[in-house]
């Protein structure tokens, strides 16, 4: 590659490049939603956990295109959607991703846009991945916060500036050792959160209901994060989960909404491609969902919701079900204040 590039000017190469881009165009909003964006308040921020799945033509996109051209290209197309205000960047989970590649990504998105950023796996696995004799080796970086601030926050909160939202720290699953040991987790992860650049919005999640303790939230409290509410089958429902984050200082909510409670990924794949309708509605976490969002925002904070396809079978549907939701309660409200200022 880079005999290639001593080939051509840097005028040349641009040139090239928007010579090969493809426009991706975003597909119309319905009326309804449409009208939905209008209602949903300022402080609620819905997005997907990718932006590059061609099968959403006339939910997202207004043509089908290739995975990889949406991957580069899609991106300021899927934010001119009204109700899709942020978007989940997880490949940084699998490897840190430089400030220009951040910053290629905010001058894609207006003003009011905010993206969710996973941090690498090796801020959070106390393992590194098995090499080719199958072992697994002890991960050095593991709740490292110079590793963490240099290799993530720095990276992301440079490259998006006023865009980036929630920084999140998702623990993968750590077995029964670790589990044993939630304590000892706990005190790490608040020594952790301490030492971090102070100013972005930490948020962390975890994969094993063992280690949502009362030592946990003394640890986000000390570090001033917040519990990210992780929709997943391996944790506790969200109503339980915003019971925790009750026990938390009011501040920012922040839900993945992963998976659903009946399948692995790789069954919910299955069970879910294209991913162009809702397969498994799941109304009872859409309604609690709707109102953590509108008690947050009343309370002066924000709400990120990011949602995947294998939640609910198609990712932009569940956040335009859940928009519409919240606009029918706001709309009621409103109609209920009226008709009380009326009747005094």
């Amino acid at each position: 590659m880079s005999e290639q590039l001593t080939l051509f000017s840097n005028s040349e190469l641009g040139e090239r490049r928007l010579a090969d881009r493809v426009r991706v165009m975003p597909a119309p909003p319905s009326e309804e939603l449409v009208q939905a964006a209008t209602v949903l308040p300022t402080g609620i921020f819905l997005g997907t956990s990718s932006w590059s799945f061609p099968t959403w033509r006339g939910l997202v996109y207004a043509d089908t295109y290739e995975q990889t051209t949406l991957a580069r290209e899609g991106l300021e197309a899927y934010a001119q959607h009204p109700l899709l205000r942020s978007v989940g960047i997880d490949r940084t989970f699998y490897s840190p991703v430089p400030a220009a590649e951040f910053a290629h990504y905010a001058r894609q998105v207006p003003a009011g846009f905010r993206f969710l950023v996973k941090a690498p796996a090796q801020c959070v696995s106390p393992w590194l991945r098995a090499d080719h004799n199958g072992r697994a080796s002890a991960n050095p970086h593991y709740l490292d916060p110079e590793f963490a601030a240099e290799r993530f926050v720095q990276p992301a909160t440079e490259g998006l500036g006023y865009t980036a939202g929630p920084l999140v720290f998702q623990f993968p699953p750590m077995g029964r050792v670790s589990v044993s040991q939630s304590a000892t987790f706990a005190e790490r992860l608040g020594d952790f959160l301490t030492r971090l650049p102070s100013g972005p919005l930490y948020a962390v999640e975890v994969r094993d209901p063992a280690l949502l303790t009362d030592e946990y939230l003394a640890a986000l409290r000390v570090g001033g994060a917040r519990h990210c509410i992780g929709l997943h089958p391996r944790q506790p429902g969200v109503r339980e989960q915003a019971r925790l984050v009750n026990k938390l200082a009011p501040g920012t909510l922040v839900v993945r909404w992963n998976l659903h409670a009946d399948y692995g990924y790789e069954e919910a794949r299955e069970h879910y491609h294209p991913f162009t309708r809702l397969v498994d509605e799941d109304v009872p976490t859409r309604v609690a969902l709707a109102r953590l969002c509108l008690e947050t925002v009343a309370a002066g904070h924000a709400a990120f919701v990011i949602a995947n396809n294998k939640a609910e079978g198609s990712a932009p549907l569940t956040l335009f079900k859940l928009a519409t939701l919240i606009a029918e309660e706001v709309r009621l409200r409103h109609t209920m204040r009226g008709a009380d200022n009326w009747q005094r």
